[in-house]
């Protein structure tokens, strides 16, 4: 594994949203999750607690809808189509829905996401490169979606990834696994603990 320098390395949650993970949320209300997703803020909150003591940082990336005209959300067709229950005030800036989940506050930066990547559009590199960030720890939702695309645009922006094994997770086990085989050219995977190991240990 590698050596961490904490100060320069950040925790970077990926759609901990309640809208993803809350019963009351947009997926909730719709019946879509699993019981690998429901599981991981438990299993992420010791990569939290790990990387403040270390003197790391933890980022949110939130996925987001802009309200459009009426209130509308401006969404994607292809989004629109896989996911039909997606409606007016979901992922909302500013609502229940968009905010991180209670297990894993505060953060101490926030991403809008309106993509699947925390890099498009938004102040993430911005941040990383005003506080010397070399190195993001990533778990997250879903695995095939948000987090691939995250870490390979880390990848390109010559930032070195850990990717949470366990911490992250997709709607089919097949899938989440297939995608961390198709990862590990480009990131170090370890689980939640052992990433708390590293954290420790750097501190």
């Amino acid at each position: 594994m590698t050596a961490l320098t904490p100060k320069r390395t950040a925790l970077l949650t990926i759609d901990m949203t309640n809208d993803f993970m809350h019963p009351q949320g947009a997926y909730g209300r719709a019946g879509q999750g699993t019981a690998e997703i429901t599981a991981l803020p438990a299993r992420i909150l010791p990569v939290v607690d790990a990387i403040r003591e270390a003197g790391g940082i933890f980022v949110s990336a939130q996925f987001t809808l802009v309200p459009g005209p009426g209130g509308e959300p401006l969404i994607a067709p292809h989004l629109k189509q896989l996911r039909p229950f997606l409606a007016k005030g979901d992922f909302a800036p500013g609502s229940f829905g968009h905010d991180l989940v209670d297990e894993l506050k505060p953060w101490d930066y926030m991403i809008e996401k309106v993509n699947y990547s925390a890099f498009y559009q938004t102040r993430l590199e911005y941040i990383c490169r005003y506080l010397d960030i070399d190195t993001l720890i990533v778990g997250g939702i879903v695995t095939n979606g948000g987090v691939a695309s995250t870490i390979r645009d880390a990848h390109l922006r010559g930032l070195h990834t850990i990717i949470l094994t366990d911490g992250c997770a997709a709607f089919r086990q097949d899938v989440h696994a297939a995608t961390l085989l198709s990862l590990s050219s480009v990131t170090e995977q370890v689980t939640c603990a052992e990433a708390v190991t590293m954290l420790k240990g750097a501190a």
